[in-house]
């Protein structure tokens, strides 16, 4: 019958202490090296907006568009704010042009003044119709999907509050100017009066916006797919990896150099093929809209593409540094692997200093 040590001679057995103390010191030294550079990820957005550029486009040319233009000029709230670059009409064509722009993300997000805005007010205010809709009067292109983080902290709440300030103060302006208008020696002209009554909306709001997002970011499971999908990825990957050791420790003995390093390289890709396809059925199987560009089938089939070489993008890497690290201390590389992957991912790069550029060489950066 073998004997068991009691309670106390375990922890105080000499022998276990300096192992402890080492693995905690190891990991307080790994948090020091990554977990900064994730917060540091995080910290400096709210400064760095204005690198985020937003166009604002007049196509009206007459009093609601130039207003609006010199109003967006002046403006200038405490706190973040975006680039606003104020473009040419003809240079970035029709409003169809803008929203390929928009989608192929060369903006953020694009104000249209739409053509004949002040006419259309005008018209409807001298002859007091209902049918006005104000909020025709300006368009705002966005695509949500692009980063959904960035446009739902900045984006739309930035292009919102600029527009809520500067077509107010045109609302009052014009007002103003219509109420003296009509007023002849003291006494307001009853006519003009009525069809206000008719269409207050021509006073106010006098002008609105529409905001149409080109791709909206309407599907809640994308999320386990996009950023912390990912880090799954080097999860199972780096399962591979161990499991790839383990088998490979039975015989490498045997094995010369080349075969030893065909088999360190091929095993591992083979065994990223089912497990991308497996991946990608899952995403399947929540109804992911993966066909939205290039059809279902399309969809699906570059989505495994990506994931298998995401697989094998980080799954080689860890098979790589197992051998430097070993695997007694490979999960300290896995940890950094993610970390160092997933810090410049998670804003978009106008969002981040300018130490985080390193993630373009990085494979989910690139995912």
């Amino acid at each position: 019958m073998s004997s068991q040590l009691p309670l106390r001679s375990v922890v105080s057995e000499p022998s276990l202490a300096p192992l402890i103390v080492r693995a905690t010191a190891l990991i307080v030294a790994l948090m020091w090296i990554c977990l900064p550079v994730y917060w540091g990820a995080l910290s400096d957005s709210a400064k760095l907006t204005g690198n985020l550029e937003a166009w604002f486009i007049d196509r009206d040319g007459a009093r609601v568009g130039q207003s609006l233009v010199a109003a967006v000029r002046k403006y200038s709230p405490p706190g973040p704010q975006l680039a606003w670059k104020f473009m040419d009409p003809d240079d970035v064509g029709d409003d169809d042009d803008v929203q390929r722009m928009v989608l192929e993300e060369q903006v953020w997000v694009a104000v249209v003044v739409q053509p004949n805005a002040t006419t259309h007010l005008s018209r409807a205010r001298v002859n007091g119709d209902q049918t006005y809709d104000p909020t025709t009067a300006i368009k705002v292109f966005y695509s949500q999907a692009r980063q959904e983080i960035a446009t739902g902290n900045y984006i739309v709440p930035l292009t919102t509050a600029m527009l809520q300030a500067t077509t107010s103060a045109y609302a009052t302006q014009t007002a103003q100017r219509y109420f003296a208008q009509i007023n002849s020696n003291g006494e307001p002209n009853s006519t003009a009066l009525q069809l206000i009554a008719n269409a207050p909306q021509t006073i106010t709001p006098a002008i609105s916006w529409t905001m149409v997002n080109l791709r909206p970011y309407n599907a809640p499971a994308a999320q386990a797919v996009t950023l912390v999908g990912n880090i799954f990825l080097c999860i199972f990957s780096f399962m591979i990896t161990m499991a790839n050791s383990t088998a490979r420790a039975l015989i490498e003995a045997h094995m010369r150099f080349l075969p030893y390093i065909a088999l360190r390289i091929i095993v591992p890709l083979v065994a990223y093929f089912p497990l991308s396809m497996s991946y990608a059925l899952v995403n399947v199987a929540f109804d992911l809209p993966l066909g939205t560009k290039y059809g279902d089938a399309g969809g699906f089939l570059l989505s495994f593409f990506f994931i298998y070489l995401g697989m094998c993008a980080l799954g080689l890497s860890l098979e790589a540094m197992i051998t430097i690290f070993t695997p007694r201390f490979v999960p300290f590389f896995l940890f950094t692997l993610i970390l160092y992957n997933v810090a410049p991912v998670v804003l978009p790069d106008e969002l981040q200093n300018s130490f985080y550029s390193y993630g373009s060489g990085f494979p989910i950066w690139n995912l």
